[in-house]
């Protein structure tokens, strides 16, 4: 909804992720995923508002320690919750590494804050070093990030090499909760496999995992679950093998995504996304939509796992 100056970047979402699993949340440029993942953080503009709760599970993976991440104040943020609880890697890793250090020192002092590896090795240096350095090593070996290039400074990186250190950097903490965006971005198909496998394991070891991605094969590889996302909304969630299978989606537009690609009917959805502060009435899809009626003026309310008024209803058939 979009009162005055207001633009609503994402809107009546509701989702959960939870640990031992990875959440690929998909959809185009500009559809508000990289928004809701800086929300959870606390990372958006000062002129920004939020409505809702995002709860963060607690200590025994449940959600009693009440912790709402929308609401919850900078101090909290930065001293509890970024890094330690949730780690980040970003979508644009260049301006989140800093300039003026080596990928090895940003590591030893993510290290330092986030494990108490300081504390830890107190009163022994040499020990202190050493832990450092080696979990800094392993953290960059995870990263697909090699170790001559450790110190080197960010300016010195290519894109791809950057994006690696910063999946390093989010590694390293061991944080229950790792928000990927775009994770892939800049890596050949070797190292997008080998990153998206090693995001998998992280989640293997029971920490939750939401990998935003335009990247479906990577989706597909490592995803136990998918939420499509359109025009600021979730248009559905659903089950990764029955989403990439011969099942598929069943909202128009998670086709129209599949659709797309070259392995498959390399066919382009019509038409482009709407402005997200020039929404049409009704389902935002409705124009580029084959299915589309007089119903869909109406925003259509999520059921069973997607927001469609005429959702794929035989689970055998394709567009």
């Amino acid at each position: 909804m979009r009162t005055g100056g207001d633009i609503a970047a994402v809107t009546d979402v509701t989702f959960d992720v939870r640990p031992g699993e990875c959440l690929a949340l998909i959809g185009e440029s500009g559809c508000g995923k990289s928004v809701l993942a800086s929300a959870l953080l606390g990372l958006l503009p000062a002129n920004a508002r939020t409505v809702g709760q995002a709860l963060l599970a607690g200590p025994e993976g449940g959600l009693g320690d009440g912790l709402d991440l929308l609401a919850a104040d900078e101090r909290t943020l930065a001293r509890t919750v970024r890094g330690r609880r949730i780690g980040l890697v970003p979508q644009s890793p260049a301006a989140h590494l800093t300039p003026v250090r080596t990928v090895r020192s940003q590591l030893h002092e993510t290290l330092r804050e986030l494990t108490g590896v300081r504390k830890a090795g107190a009163g022994k240096p040499g020990s202190r070093k050493t832990g450092l350095r080696e979990a800094g090593e392993a953290a960059a070996a995870r990263a697909a990030f090699p170790a001559d290039h450790l110190d080197r400074h960010p300016h010195e990186l290519s894109g791809g090499l950057a994006q690696r250190a910063a999946t390093a950097l989010a590694l390293v903490g061991d944080a229950p909760l790792l928000l990927a965006d775009e994770p892939t971005t800049g890596l050949d198909r070797d190292l997008v496999d080998r990153t998206a496998d090693e995001l998998r394991l992280h989640a293997d070891s029971g920490h939750a995992l939401l990998m935003i991605t335009h990247d479906l094969a990577a989706a597909e590889r490592i995803a136990d679950r998918v939420a499509v996302m359109y025009a600021g909304r979730i248009v559905e969630i659903a089950d990764a093998t029955t989403f990439f299978g011969t099942r598929g989606p069943r909202h128009p537009y998670a086709r129209g995504l599949l659709d797309a690609l070259p392995e498959r009917a390399f066919t382009p959805i019509p038409g482009m996304p709407p402005e997200l502060g020039d929404l049409p009435p009704g389902c935002a899809f409705a124009a580029r939509c084959p299915k589309a009626t007089d119903a869909c003026g109406a925003v259509p309310s999520p059921a069973d796992g997607v927001a469609c008024h005429h959702p794929e209803e035989d689970p055998t058939c394709s567009n």
